[in-house]
């Protein structure tokens, strides 16, 4: 957990309505264990009317009872852990209850919170109270939705890095850079007469050319930051029938796209995320290409030229060599990405009867699929 006690602090009055906030931190639903937690300036008081024994130490985890305070009936025996402000995630006093899963237990909890006095949090609000009080900045609050939204090790990883503040000491780097420059100008313009005369030209220049330059190789890393949370999108295209289900659901490993031998049975985009130690791929199985006057085949073709054109790397599929040339053709009509030829069902072609340069690729045998 990142305590930030450098960043900025705002000011929270202004921005919170300074009452103590309590929700669910963990998804509702089966299983072991569920925590409840509870920030704001009376958090102390609420101990004292939940928990049984109320005398918590510190970062010291304790068991107790959550006591209902209506009628004093045990909810639930569970596991309390106290952070004391300034030292704790929001920077306020602050209480987590591990309590037992499922649904019933932690929304009763929760309830008993609220009947005495805590109100339920906005979604985000701790996080957003955090930064309030000065324990992160804006964009280690952003690494935290990316590490819960997290669908790749490579976007983990990437979270992570962002959480522990290197973006933004490159950030505040560049902060101060520009306001050397702003200082460098008003200088020049404000007092050219000074003992020690105007500032060199060059050393503006030559600031300014660093300053444009760190900020380019900032703007730089979008496309790929974009890539990380998003992945590749690889989008297979190609007639009915020519393999791309069996391929998308090969590549994959699981089936999720059906496959039968009746055309146009795939009528919209399926997607799924390939976990790559590069990049993650966003693989999509699109609608077969062809002419056809059923309204909602076409809607579908329409979604698979639309995906088509967004896409990184698409594979133009084909039981036939010469087929993948024609399908790469017409999709060089709708993108600018790379068309890489797949010939999907190379168990019913010999390599004697196979012609081009597509990927021999067969997703029974699992031929090319390395």
């Amino acid at each position: 957990m990142i305590f930030a006690d450098s960043a900025p602090r705002l000011d929270a009055s202004v921005l919170s309505d300074g009452r103590t906030i309590a929700a669910i931190a963990t998804p509702l639903g089966r299983g072991a264990l569920a925590i409840v937690r509870l920030s704001g300036p009376d958090v102390l008081d609420m101990v004292a009317k939940l928990l049984e024994p109320a005398s918590l130490h510190a970062r010291k985890a304790s068991r107790a009872r959550v006591i209902d305070p209506e009628d004093g009936t045990v909810l639930d025996e569970v596991v309390a852990t106290l952070y004391r402000a300034p030292h704790s995630f929001t920077g306020e006093d602050l209480l987590e209850i591990s309590t037992h899963g499922g649904l019933h237990t932690p929304t009763a909890v929760l309830a008993a919170a609220i009947r005495i006095g805590a109100r339920q949090a906005e979604a985000g609000e701790f996080t957003r109270r955090a930064v309030l009080n000065g324990k992160m900045d804006l964009l280690q609050a952003e690494a935290i939705g990316d590490l819960i939204d997290a669908r790749s090790h490579v976007a983990h990883r990437q979270a992570i890095r962002q959480l522990d503040g290197g973006l933004s000491a490159r950030v505040r780097e560049l902060r101060e850079r520009i306001l050397q420059l702003e200082a460098l100008l008003a200088y020049d313009i404000d007092f050219p007469e000074e003992d020690d005369g105007p500032i060199p030209q060059e050393r503006i220049v030559r600031t300014t050319e660093v300053t444009l330059r760190d900020l380019s190789s900032l703007l730089a890393t979008a496309d790929k930051g974009t890539l990380i949370h998003e992945g590749a999108l690889v989008v297979l295209a190609g007639a009915p029938n020519a393999g791309k289900s069996s391929l998308f659901n090969a590549l994959l490993g699981e089936t999720r796209a059906i496959v039968t031998e009746i055309s146009g049975t795939t009528r919209d985009a399926i997607e799924a995320v390939l976990d790559r130690p590069l990049w993650p791929l966003r693989l999509v199985d699109t609608a077969g290409l062809r002419e056809t006057s059923d309204p909602l085949e076409q809607l579908g073709i329409e979604t698979s030229t639309r995906y088509i054109s967004r896409a990184a790397v698409v594979l133009a599929c084909a039981e036939h060599s010469g087929e993948t040339v024609r399908i790469a053709d017409a999709v060089a009509d709708h993108t600018t990405a790379p068309i890489l030829e797949v010939l999907t069902k190379a168990d019913l072609v010999s390599r004697e009867q196979y012609v081009g340069s597509a990927i021999r690729v067969s997703a029974r045998t699992g031929e090319g699929l390395s």
